[in-house]
């Protein structure tokens, strides 16, 4: 009657059943730790691009210096960004296709560099040319460029992406994503639970604020770099003890492994899907909150058989000191607690 079956199965089944819903609805798990880590989490810190947006900006507003031809730098613009993955650099080479047409690859791009979290850098006929943001061309000139176009473009909530020839500025390219109608539901759900949402972004204050308050966020950090999040994410831990970080990209890799649950998108990049520690598959932020519930749920039942079973043991061994109990019923009372908390954890397979 000592034997500690129960106890053992106390667990296991428990955690294979909600794995196995979560599954079915579209979320994976890398391990039951990661789902019950879910329900102690106290903040949520969200990547912008790709994740509370539908990651495919396209180019609302192209506004190309007065000594520059405009042809040309769609085109060059568009032949350096298709050397590039990411979501701003296939809008920038999509406008530069449908502009000018195939011509695009005609364009000999050399020397093509990503500078994480800023841009890119290529020299195309003997000069250089830079592409991302104002630290890259110079921040100064940016904001100054065109009477400060670049200002009134952010805070309408775009992504303002300069292009400069040999330290020039020759152009300012305005794309604009839209926001997820789930992610705002998602946030909406997790700040009821009473979880800290924060977003963190690579983009200018303008947007990243306009952004936020669209989604309905708590806070933002903009220019953000990808070391950076991991530094942002270490300081919500000291605070807040239990953070999730939800990315996509690259570039949030290294905060969604600093992170106590790292949560990928499911059309993610296969370094952010490697890295989490759980996978939307259908990209779908609202089933973070059905997780956590279903988390908060697998808990529950793993703490009632722990205490059905010790309970039980307890019982059984009483009973026999006190002679009260004989072989066949301390058989029945072991192997039907064992049945019973097996079962009770079996439930967890239902929504």
């Amino acid at each position: 009657v000592a034997s500690p079956c129960a106890l053992v199965a106390s667990i296991m089944p428990a955690t294979l059943s909600a794995i196995s819903n979560s599954a079915r609805k579209g979320v994976l798990f890398k391990g039951g730790v990661h789902l019950e880590n879910l329900s102690h989490i106290k903040a949520a810190a969200f990547d912008k691009t790709g994740t509370l947006t539908n990651g495919k900006p396209v180019v609302t507003d192209v506004i190309i210096a007065p000594h520059a031809e405009q042809d040309e730098v769609i085109r060059i613009v568009a032949a350096i960004e298709n050397e590039s993955t990411h979501s701003l650099a296939k809008a920038l080479t999509a406008y530069g296709l449908e502009q000018t047409g195939q011509s695009v690859h005609q364009v000999d791009v050399q020397d093509m560099k990503t500078i994480s979290g800023t841009g890119v850098t290529a020299t195309v006929k003997g000069s250089l040319w830079k592409i991302g943001k104002p630290s890259l061309v110079g921040v100064d000139q940016a904001y100054e460029f065109q009477n400060g176009v670049a200002s009134r473009l952010a805070n309408e909530g775009k992504t303002v992406v300069f292009a400069s020839c040999d330290d020039q500025i020759v152009g300012v390219f305005a794309l604009k994503d839209t926001i997820r109608q789930e992610a705002k539901e998602a946030i909406k759900a997790l700040k009821n639970r009473g979880i800290y949402t924060i977003m963190l972004t690579g983009d200018n204050e303008q947007t990243a604020k306009a952004i936020a308050r669209e989604a309905g966020i708590d806070d933002y950090i903009a220019e953000c770099l990808p070391n950076e999040k991991v530094s942002h994410i270490k300081k919500l831990q000291e605070k807040y003890g239990h953070v999730a970080m939800i990315g996509d990209g690259i570039n949030d890799a290294p905060a969604l492994a600093t992170a106590n649950v790292g949560i990928a998108m499911g059309e993610g990049t296969d370094v952010a899907l490697e890295t989490a520690d759980m996978v939307l598959m259908k990209n779908d932020l609202t089933k973070i909150v059905e997780s956590t519930a279903l988390s908060q749920r697998m808990n529950r039942i793993v703490k009632q058989n722990i205490y059905f079973s010790l309970a039980v043991i307890v019982t059984l061994i009483l009973s026999n000191f006190f002679q009260v109990i004989d072989l066949p019923l301390g058989v029945i009372g072991h192997e039907g607690s064992t049945i019973l908390v097996i079962l009770n954890g079996l439930r967890l397979l239902k929504s």
